[in-house]
This record gives structure tokens, C-alpha cells and sequence, in this order.
């Protein structure tokens, strides 16, 4: 009989898509802070880039939600995948995740997609800034750099709020005893009466990073926390002269125009603007058989909706990956976040609600 580990290799490996998968393990890291480990439920190996993000397919009071995570753990250890999730007060997926998902419960996640990746941007000398939880995609890096003996050459430095907030902590100080090109450097706004700290002290800021990165200018620089500290630090090295297209960040920003456009065209057909026919484009949905007529700047996504369509997306930003539709006929301009990959492009694949019509388009659904 064939055992489990020998069904393990005998595996395909994890490209996009959705995929039904298995919580296999739940970890603590700090008192709000879960690490969860999944498993698919048909052998796979799960390769991916280091940074790249799911998106989690929920339902949560019989309402379907869609969340993304950035991967933390490392496709060098394939045979699973990790997510770490903060419970943030009023966040919806985050507290359903801490109350809800168990060992053994079985969900669905699409990807894995995303730009932000150490793959597709190499260094051989790179500065990992994170602050919080933000801290999941960079060590998802130093991860893989560890783990495949890398040549590079890492400076990690992570904010926390408190000493008992560092996340991954005893993994980050175990990787710096163990190799001179990973250099940690740990920063904690406070720490409280009884708490032993002798690392930085107060906020990430231009001495400290002189202090930890005296040679920060030569390096490539990933960044990732709350919008305030990404701001911040982003801020501080257009100041300092820093070249910024060696810096890099995880961002959820603004939608993209086209779907500030969607936004707008829904505005104007409740208000009752009349357009000219002869302006307008044809969507055609080949498997239900319906078409629509759209103006010009309007998305695919937005056309489905017209028609009672719903096709399934998280974003709205060509982030997660979930609206994806295989185009058949016609020409779309599309303004994506790194959702999809160069492959599936290839295959006639796009992101609905950022893809615009040039002219008359058909897509399968």
C-alpha cells in the first residue's frame, strides 16, 4: 500500500485557480496573532513566489466573502501552505477566522497570485521592512532564501507595537544564529513594567535606519505594514534621496481608474443619462446566452451585473484574482494589481472588474 508521504510526491503542482483545501494545523503566535496551515485535499505541490498572496473563499452568516492573505510560509516546504491573520476589532474575516476555523475544517482559496514577489524582483542585497502583521510576505522571503541557501545578503528589520507582539519571533533570532548574511533587528514602540528589552525602542525612523542599514542606498528594499508605517517609510527615503525603483511594497491601494469608471457609469444609469446607441459596445456571455449593451469605459464585471449575472470578486482592484473570465471574441484594456499571471493571460484569460471593452467582446459565462 502506498504511503503518504509517497502520495505526496506523486503530485501536481499549484498553479491559479480555486482549490479546495484542508486546515491541517492552527498556530499561536502572539495573543492575537494565528498562524493557519492548509493542505489541499487532492495531492499538490504548492510552488509558489515568496510574497505572492490567496484570496479565501468564506461563508460567513450564510453570506459568501472573499479575503486575501499574503502566504507567509515558503514553497520550500510545499507539501502545505500558511496564512498568519491578526484579529483586528470589527474586522469581519479576521474574528470569523480566530472563532471559527478549526483543524480539519475544509475551505476554498483561489491563487496564488501577486507581484510582490522576490522572484520576479531579485536582489542580491536586499532590506525586509515590516511592521505588524505586515510582516508575512518578507518572511515568507527570508524564508526561502534560508531554507535554499541563498546568496543574499538580508537585513530584517521588523516593527512591533510590544516585545509579546513580535510575531515569529524565536524562528527570526533561531535564522540569525545560524547564517552571517541575515542580520535581524528587532523595534518595539514600548515594552511594559516586567518585560526584559534591549532592542530598538520607539518608531522606525531615519537613525535607526542608518543604525541597522548603514549601506540602505545599495540595497533593494521590500516594505510592508499598515498604510500609516508604508507611508512613513516611504516618505522617509524619497527624502533621503533613495532610488525609488528599488522600493518595493505590498499594496491594497486605490481601484484602478476603470473601476472608478464602473463606479461612475452605475451612478449615471440610476440618475437616468440617456446614451446614444451607436456608442455603445456589445458583452456577450456565451454560456447563458446573454449579451448586453455597455458604454464605453465600462468593465466586464459591471456589464455581467446588468444582466443579472454575479461573477465572484474580492477586490475590485484585479488584486485577488477572483473574477476571472476567459475572453473568446474581442480586445479589453486591463489595469490589474498582479492577480493574474502572464500564463493565463496567454490563454485568453482576464480580471472582469478591471478589464475594459475596446470593442465588442465575448467571454465565457
Amino acid at each position: 500500500m502506498t504511503n503518504t508521504f509517497q502520495q505526496a510526491v506523486n503530485t501536481q503542482a499549484w498553479t491559479n485557480g480555486r482549490h479546495d483545501v484542508v486546515c491541517v494545523k492552527v498556530i499561536d503566535e502572539t495573543i492575537d496573532v494565528r498562524t493557519y496551515c492548509f493542505a489541499s485535499t487532492k495531492p499538490v505541490m504548492h510552488f509558489f513566489k515568496p510574497g505572492q498572496f490567496v484570496t479565501l473563499e468564506l461563508e460567513i452568516d450564510d453570506v459568501q466573502v472573499l479575503r486575501s492573505y499574503t502566504i507567509s510560509s515558503s514553497p520550500s516546504v510545499p507539501y502545505s501552505f500558511s496564512i498568519t491573520v491578526k484579529r483586528a476589532p470589527g474586522g469581519q474575516v479576521s474574528n470569523w477566522l480566530h472563532d471559527n476555523l478549526q483543524q480539519g475544517d475544509q475551505i476554498a482559496v483561489h491563487g496564488p497570485v501577486g507581484i510582490f514577489n522576490c522572484i520576479d524582483i531579485s536582489a542580491e542585497k536586499v532590506l525586509l521592512l515590516s511592521g505588524g502583521v505586515g510582516i508575512t510576505p518578507v518572511m515568507s522571503m527570508a524564508r526561502w532564501w534560508f531554507d535554499t541557501n541563498g546568496e543574499v545578503d538580508m537585513i530584517f528589520a521588523h516593527s512591533a507595537r510590544t516585545p509579546s507582539d513580535i510575531i515569529y519571533r524565536r524562528e527570526l533570532e533561531y535564522m540569525d544564529s545560524r547564517i552571517t548574511n541575515f542580520n535581524l533587528n528587532l523595534i518595539c514602540e514600548k515594552y511594559d513594567i516586567g518585560e526584559s528589552w534591549s532592542g530598538f525602542t520607539g518608531f522606525f525612523d531615519e537613525h535607526k535606519l542608518r543604525i541597522i542599514a548603514p549601506d540602505f542606498m545599495d540595497r533593494t528594499v521590500y516594505c510592508c505594514g499598515p498604510t500609516p508605517y508604508m507611508t512613513a517609510v516611504k516618505k522617509m527615503l524619497e527624502r533621503l534621496g533613495f532610488d525609488m525603483a528599488n522600493y518595493h511594497e505590498e499594496s491594497f491601494g486605490a481601484p484602478p481608474e476603470e473601476a472608478k469608471l464602473d463606479a461612475e457609469q452605475q451612478a449615471e444609469n440610476a440618475a437616468g443619462v440617456s446614451i446614444d446607441d451607436n456608442d455603445l459596445l456589445e458583452v456577450e456571455f456565451s454560456k447563458t446566452g446573454k449579451i448586453v449593451k455597455i458604454k464605453s469605459g465600462d468593465t466586464v464585471h459591471s456589464a455581467a451585473s446588468k444582466v443579472g449575472l454575479h461573477i465572484p470578486k474580492a477586490c475590485g482592484m484585479g488584486i485577488c484574482g477572483t473574477c476571472k473570465v476567459k475572453k473568446t471574441q474581442g480586445e479589453v484594456v486591463m489595469s490589474h494589481n498582479g492577480g493574474i499571471t502572464d500564463e493565463d493571460v496567454a490563454d485568453g484569460y482576464i480580471l472582469s472588474c478591471c478589464s475594459v471593452p475596446q470593442g465588442d467582446v465575448s467571454v465565457e459565462y
